[in-house]
């Protein structure tokens, strides 16, 4: 799987899932970096076949006005430090991975998944 890692998500989190085995990019690796527009990451995303991972409702709202991104997952933990996302998803990614296979939009709060479409 191919991960577009949003601004307000470590980089770490691209670390990871690479180790996982799956393709990750952060904002901060292109060429305006963190100041990437959300419209450019969602053509990215859609162009590329890339899951854009975010915690921003922007995304939310925009899948729900044009359908794109295509692949969403939305992190709605709120404010959580890196040790403690890194925990939740060593515990829920593989339920997080075979959601995908099934739908296209895919929402991970601290206790649960939410699969939407």
């Amino acid at each position: 799987m191919k991960f577009l890692v949003d601004a307000q998500l470590p980089n770490r989190l691209c670390e990871w899932l690479c180790a996982q085995g799956h393709e990750a990019l952060h904002t901060r690796n292109l060429p305006d970096g963190n100041r990437t527009s959300d419209a450019y990451l969602i053509e990215l995303a859609q162009t590329g076949g890339w899951i854009l991972v975010t915690k921003d409702d922007d995304f939310v709202q925009a899948r729900l006005v044009s359908g794109k991104p295509r692949q969403l997952w939305l992190i709605a933990t709120g404010n959580i430090d890196n040790i403690s996302l890194q925990a939740l998803l060593e515990q829920m990614f593989l339920r997080v991975q075979a959601a995908f296979a099934h739908c296209s939009f895919v929402e991970l709060s601290r206790t649960h998944i939410t699969l939407r479409d």
